[in-house]
């Protein structure tokens, strides 16, 4: 049975590397804070969770050739790339359109608590940049002698459950500051804008963007 697992000097490289790209703030943490902020920690952590499925579709897409096509194929990189802008401006105008935030943040309904989950998701898997980073990074602390597919599973196992953890961190700070922004409505009011705007800025500039780098 091949090993799931490089050396141990390629592994902690690994690891350190993850971290450190881990807590670098991208789409996927911007998402993740402003639900956190706007919405109660609950909804971060149910952003988390949608994001992390998104990136570990990304990383196991990565591993099977999904990244390999994104590179040689234009079409197919820059159709996934705006499928995913168009889903991220889709969420800014929600944002903008959407009525007063509920009085209480404290018991959200398991329906809101689904659909946030679901477009946290989305936002992370129709982003054709983290499967091409994923490509790109995993490979490096590869072992030769084992099954570059199974390894490379593994890997991109580990390094979302890892952004997961950093992730998770994130919506609890911003959960925190979330109920001194709830006793101001205008505050709140602001944030959804401010929300909003932002979703539709990152929409903007994922469509443009020529780099094929992820976070």
């Amino acid at each position: 049975m091949p090993d799931l697992l490089p050396p141990w000097p390629l592994l902690s490289a690994f690891l350190i590397a993850s971290v450190v790209l881990a807590i670098t703030p991208g789409p996927g943490v911007l998402y993740i804070v402003t639900r956190s902020l706007l919405q109660g920690r609950r909804y971060g952590l149910a952003s988390v969770a949608g994001v992390a499925l998104g990136n570990l579709g990304n990383a196991f897409g990565a591993s099977i050739g999904l990244a390999a096509l994104f590179a040689v194929s234009s079409l197919a990189f820059t159709v996934v790339k705006f499928a995913g802008a168009l889903y991220l401006v889709y969420l800014g105008v929600q944002a903008l359109r959407s009525a007063a935030p509920p009085r209480s943040a404290a018991t959200p309904e398991p329906a809101r608590l689904g659909r946030i989950f679901r477009d946290g998701f989305v936002v992370a898997l129709l982003n054709p940049k983290t499967a091409v980073f994923f490509a790109a990074f995993l490979p490096q602390f590869m072992s030769a002698e084992s099954v570059s597919v199974a390894q490379s599973m593994t890997l991109g196992l580990i390094f979302v459950a890892i952004a997961a953890t950093t992730d998770t961190a994130y919506a609890f700070a911003a959960g925190a500051v979330a109920p001194l922004l709830g006793r101001a409505h205008g505050i709140r009011t602001l944030g959804r804008y401010v929300t909003g705007g932002a979703f539709i800025g990152l929409g903007i500039f994922t469509a443009i963007s020529g780099s094929r780098s992820s976070k």
